[in-house]
């Protein structure tokens, strides 16, 4: 069982070690509080707003924190209900008269949801060969590998079917049928479209084939990547940034295995570097996607979608990232990754 000081992270503690301490606890909320007192709190929403506003992971968390928390008092325990849904939080500390923290209470354990819903369509990619799957893919397109007992797909759609979306369309193309047998196999309360990909336009050419289908912004995903993050949250940064679309980036920390050196002009050392750590936001491969990007998709080019992104990008349009952190992200893309994935799921049952 989590004690409460294991959430507990001191004031000059830097947003990378908060970042790894959220990671470590699988919670959502960390707790500056010197000696047990409660100063201020620090949740994954705060971190992506401080990168959002130029923050780096190098700065102290306290920059990025909120020293003015809710929180309740012993005595008044019996209304955690209450100020959890009214303020539409996740936790919620309990102090005593000395302000020291002495419990916290966590909305999921009091069975409430405050996930924003919203109910847009959502378009998945999967028509490609998953070659990086190989020798599955050999036998299962990559939509239908399993990740415990249900394909990956089915696991993606239900994310955004806890969120509220009943419109599915898949761009089909390796194994369509295959695909289209066991979605039409399986009992749903949601409706399933496919358009099939007669030949491999990438990521983004398959969307000229949804032209004048589409007539509100919507979720647009791989068919290998599942993310723990509020759907109907990101819609609202979507639409409140006016972006013409919004690419969700997760933030990844890596430390190279080796020494790296540098080469001057002269074929000397300009520089060595014992295990430099890298720390840098990736591509998650979910979007939200206005309408018109797939209205002006040139019928027949083959591109992928970060090509099309540039594309505008060039163009003056607006692009957004909305930054979650690495344990948000669950990338089955690669084999290694698939039982990693696995696992993980397990975990949270």
């Amino acid at each position: 069982m989590l004690k409460v000081e294991e959430l507990f992270i001191p004031a000059d503690a830097t947003v990378l070690e908060a970042l790894r301490l959220l990671d470590k606890t699988g919670q959502r909320i960390l707790f500056i509080a010197p000696d047990g007192k409660l100063q201020a709190v620090i949740t994954d929403g705060d971190i992506r707003k401080f990168f959002l506003r130029g923050g780096t992971p190098d700065r102290k968390v306290e920059e990025a924190a909120n020293f003015h928390p809710i929180s309740l008092s012993v005595s008044e325990r019996g209304r955690a209900r209450e100020e959890l849904e009214r303020h539409c939080i996740d936790a919620l500390p309990i102090l005593s008269r000395q302000g020291v923290i002495v419990d916290i209470v966590f909305a999921r354990g009091l069975d409430i949801d405050n996930r924003k819903k919203v109910n847009i369509p959502v378009v998945m990619m999967a028509g490609g060969l998953g070659t990086r799957l190989y020798p599955y893919t050999k036998i299962l397109p990559k939509p239908l590998i399993p990740v415990g007992e249900r394909p990956i797909s089915e696991l993606i759609i239900d994310r955004f079917r806890d969120f509220g979306c009943r419109d599915f369309t898949m761009v089909v193309n390796y194994k369509r049928n295959m695909i289209k047998s066991y979605f039409g196999d399986i009992e749903k309360d949601y409706t399933l479209h496919f358009a099939d990909e007669d030949v491999f336009m990438g990521t983004g050419g398959g969307l000229c084939l949804l032209k004048g289908q589409m007539r509100s912004p919507f979720f647009f995903t791989n068919c290998d990547t599942l993310l723990d993050v509020d759907f109907g949250d990101l819609y609202e940064y979507h639409k409140t940034h006016g972006n013409l679309v919004t690419m969700v980036c997760a933030f990844k920390h890596y430390t190279v295995p080796y020494g790296v050196v540098e080469l001057g002009e002269d074929g000397g050392i300009a520089a060595m570097r014992e295990k430099p750590e890298l720390d840098f936001l990736t591509n998650t491969g979910v979007y939200v996607v206005e309408p018109r990007v797939v209205d002006e998709m040139p019928g027949g080019e083959v591109i992928g979608f970060p090509d099309v992104i540039e594309r505008y990008r060039r163009a003056g349009e607006k692009v957004g990232v909305y930054p979650i952190s690495e344990s948000s992200w669950m990338d089955m893309g690669q084999m290694e990754e698939l039982e990693k994935m696995r696992r993980r799921l397990e975990a949270q049952q």
